[in-house]
């Protein structure tokens, strides 16, 4: 009898720190579907939607009640508000995973060091992000597009270097 009663409040404590450390992620309830992380199970296969030529990979997709939330975690501490560049980084997710699984997501997340941030996916926001994947399309068949940074480190880390003809 105290064998069962240990394992009971042993499978309980484990219970409690799993749920303490998932709060501590900022990860919404529900199932992780998709890891882009080494904290998880990594996830070879990117998202591609044929139709708007974009791919990427959240950091996660949670499925939650059928529905399926991007999260994108920083590493950063958190800005007043979401930087522009990281909405659009969620919008991207969010149009991959619309095109990928048929369920368009109501929001998605953008999870900084200290503080998350809730990002709905209205057909405003859809219909900037393909405002600037245009604009990028035409820089890139003009010639004009540049790396706009002189950050070495960032250079140093980015997944393009390789093959960047402007690499610091």
């Amino acid at each position: 009898m105290a064998f069962a009663i240990t394992l009971v409040f042993l499978a309980l404590l484990i219970f409690i720190i799993s749920m303490w450390l998932r709060q501590c992620t900022g990860l919404p309830e529900g199932r992780v579907i998709f890891s882009d992380t080494g904290a998880w199970r990594r996830n070879d296969q990117s998202l591609f939607s044929k139709q708007h030529r974009v791919v990427g990979k959240p950091d996660y997709l949670i499925e939650d009640r059928g529905e399926l939330v991007p999260v994108e975690v920083k590493s950063s501490p958190a800005p007043s508000r979401p930087r522009e560049g990281h909405v659009l980084q969620l919008a991207t997710y969010c149009l991959l995973v619309e095109e990928t699984f048929g369920n368009r997501p109501r929001y998605g997340i953008i999870q900084y060091a200290d503080k998350q941030f809730a990002i709905d996916y209205t057909p405003e926001l859809e219909r900037e992000l393909l405002r600037v994947i245009g604009a990028m399309r035409e820089d890139l068949s003009a010639g004009e597009a540049h790396r706009s940074h002189t950050d070495a480190w960032r250079c140093a880390t980015c997944g393009l270097r390789d093959a960047c003809d402007e690499r610091l």
